[in-house]
C-alpha cells in the first residue's frame, strides 16, 4: 500500500480520470449519460485505523509503504514506516483527536504498554469512537486509566486484545445523514462495516431513494443489507421491504437502526443471499422462512449490494427474476462481469459513479437495470 498524496486542487483532474474510465468500462451497455457524484476533497474518512510505533520513549502513528516491487509484498523488510502527525483523508475530529490522544498515551505507561493500533470511528455530528488494541492482556489498571482518558477526551474507547474486548460504556456511535429533507439515524457498531465517507454515502441514498420513488405498491427485496443503511432510506418508497444479512452483529445494527427511525414496513432476516433464494423457490422451510411471509410480498425490485468479489452466476440468474435492480457496486470489475449476464434480460437505466475513495484508483457504482418486455 502507499499512503494517499492529497491534494485538493488536484480533485477535478482525478475524479475526471475515474469518470473517464468508468464511461469506457460499461460503454458496450449502453447506458445513459454518468451520473457523478463528487466527494469531499478532504476530511471525509468517518473511520481510520493506524498502527502505534514505538521508538524508545516516543510513540507515534504510522502506516507503511511498500518499498520492493518484487517478493513477499508482506516481508517487513520491503516495508517503510511512515509517521503520520495528521491524516488530511481522515475527518476533522479525527484530526484533532490524533495529537490529543498521543499526548495521553505519552503519559500513561499503563495505556501505552503493548499498545500497536489505534481505530477511529467518527460521524458527522462530532461522536467518537477509539479502540485501542494490544499485544497483552488488560486488567484493572488498564481500565481504571482508560475511564480517565474516556473523560478526558469526551469519546467512547474500547480495549481489544487477544480473546478480550473491554467496552468502557457503549460499542457504537450514532451517526445522523441528512438526506432530502429526512434525517435518518444509524446506529454503527465498532469492528463492524459502515459506509467509511458519509458525504458520499448521504449522495448514494439520495440516489437510491430517487431511481426507486415510482415503486407505487410494489415490494423490496434486499440482499447484504448490512446495518440497515440503504433500508432505512428506501423503506418508504415500497409497500414492504425483506432484508437479508449473513452478520449476527449487522443483523441486530440494523433492526436497532429501524427501530431509531419509526419503520415499520420491513422485516430482517438472518440468513445469506444463498438461503432466500431457496427459501422463495418454497423449498426452505423453518421459522426464519415463516416469519418473512413471502407468500403475501410482490417483490418487483430487489437491491444487492454485495462484496468487492461480486455475484456468482447462480446469483446474478437469481436477480434476473426481478423487474427492476438496483445493484450498489464497490468494485467495478465484478460489476462488469455480473452485467454480462444481466444484460441478457434487463437494459442498464442510470449508471452512477460515486467517489467514495479519493486519491486512491477505487470507486463506488450503481446501477439501475429494467427488465425488457418480451
Amino acid at each position: 500500500m502507499s499512503v494517499p498524496v492529497v491534494d485538493p486542487s488536484r480533485y477535478a483532474d482525478q475524479l475526471a480520470a475515474k469518470r473517464e474510465r468508468i464511461q469506457r468500462l460499461f460503454a458496450r451497455f449502453s447506458p445513459p449519460e454518468l451520473e457523478v457524484f463528487p466527494s469531499p476533497p478532504i476530511h471525509f474518512r468517518q473511520r481510520c485505523e493506524f498502527r502505534l510505533w514505538h521508538e524508545g520513549d516516543d510513540l507515534f502513528y504510522a502506516m507503511f509503504e511498500t518499498t520492493g516491487s518484487e517478493g513477499d509484498p508482506d516481508d517487513p523488510q520491503q516495508k517503510r514506516v511512515v509517521r503520520l502527525d495528521d491524516y488530511p483523508v481522515a475527518s476533522r475530529r479525527i484530526n484533532t483527536l490524533m495529537p490529543r490522544l498521543r499526548e495521553v498515551l505519552l503519559e500513561s505507561p499503563v495505556l501505552r504498554r503493548k499498545l500497536f493500533q489505534v481505530e477511529f470511528l467518527t460521524t458527522l455530528s462530532g461522536e467518537a469512537l477509539v479502540t485501542l488494541i494490544y499485544h497483552r492482556r488488560l486488567d484493572e489498571a488498564w481500565e481504571a486509566e482508560a475511564r480517565c482518558l474516556q473523560a478526558r477526551l469526551g469519546i467512547e474507547v474500547i480495549g481489544r486484545a487477544r480473546k478480550q474486548r473491554l467496552v468502557l460504556s457503549r460499542d457504537h456511535v450514532w451517526e445522523r445523514l441528512e438526506v432530502e429533507g429526512h434525517t435518518f439515524h444509524y446506529q454503527q457498531v465498532e469492528n463492524s462495516f459502515t459506509q467509511p465517507n458519509a458525504e458520499v454515502c448521504r449522495s448514494m441514498l439520495a440516489w437510491a431513494r430517487d431511481a426507486t420513488r415510482d415503486s407505487g405498491d410494489g415490494d423490496l427485496v434486499e440482499l447484504y443489507c448490512g446495518n440497515g443503511n440503504f433500508t432505512v432510506a428506501l423503506a418508504e418508497n415500497f409497500r414492504r421491504v425483506v432484508a437479508t444479512e449473513i452478520s449476527r452483529v449487522s443483523v441486530a445494527s440494523a433492526r436497532a437502526n429501524l427501530a431509531a427511525n419509526g419503520i415499520g414496513n420491513v422485516h430482517v432476516a438472518r440468513m445469506s443471499a444463498e438461503e432466500f433464494a431457496v427459501a422463495l423457490k418454497g423449498e426452505k422451510g423453518g421459522r426464519r422462512v415463516a416469519a418473512m411471509a413471502l407468500e403475501d410480498h410482490d417483490f418487483s425490485t430487489v437491491l444487492v449490494d454485495p462484496p468487492r468479489a461480486g455475484l456468482d452466476e447462480a446469483s446474478c440468474r437469481q436477480l434476473s427474476e426481478y423487474r427492476r435492480i438496483v445493484y450498489i457496486s464497490c468494485n467495478p470489475a465484478t460489476l462488469e462481469r455480473n452485467l454480462e449476464t444481466l444484460s441478457r434480460t434487463h437494459d442498464v437505466a442510470r449508471l452512477a459513479l460515486f467517489d467514495q475513495f479519493p486519491w486512491t484508483g477505487h470507486c463506488e457504482c450503481g446501477v439501475l437495470l429494467e427488465r425488457r418486455e418480451s
